[in-house]
């Protein structure tokens, strides 16, 4: 594991909150040529900021798998969730890393499969329920399915 989290431990305690979530922002911009909205609005409250930085560099020095891995997987999980900023900025990090549109392809076909397909078990599970509208709670028009 690299200093980072260190590093960034000690700035905290020698620049100061504000100081330090300004420098993380740079950091990150001058790293991605591009600052995600989130922290932006996180550098609002250097804490929050700082501790989301903090936990998102320890994960990834302590990761068992190498980076492209993980953007791969951070690209699936945002288009899975549909946060296309978030999709946006690992796909442009991705390439970044060295990973092919052929492999971006697969990782976003594969985040689409698991998707759809937990809207469909979800659907499943809540018609094969027993007690489903049994309430009178699935009424369209003021008219209840019973």
């Amino acid at each position: 594991m690299t200093d980072l989290f260190e590093e960034i431990i000690r700035e905290i305690y020698d620049d100061g909150k504000e100081e330090t979530a300004n420098h993380l922002i740079s950091r990150v911009k001058e790293k991605d040529g591009a600052v995600p909205l989130i922290f932006t609005k996180m550098a609002e409250r250097p804490e929050v900021l700082i501790s989301h930085l903090l936990y998102k560099t320890s994960i990834a020095e302590t990761s068992a798998l190498d980076p492209k891995c993980v953007e791969l997987i951070s690209l699936a999980v945002g288009a899975a969730l549909n946060c296309r900023p978030c999709t946006e900025y690992h796909m442009r990090s991705a390439l970044k890393k060295g990973v092919s549109k052929d492999e971006i392809l697969e990782a976003v076909l594969l985040a689409g499969l698991l998707a759809q397909s937990s809207v469909l078990a979800d659907a499943y599970r809540v018609l094969d329920s027993e007690d489903i509208c049994s309430d009178g709670s699935c009424s369209v028009g003021g008219i209840g399915s019973k």
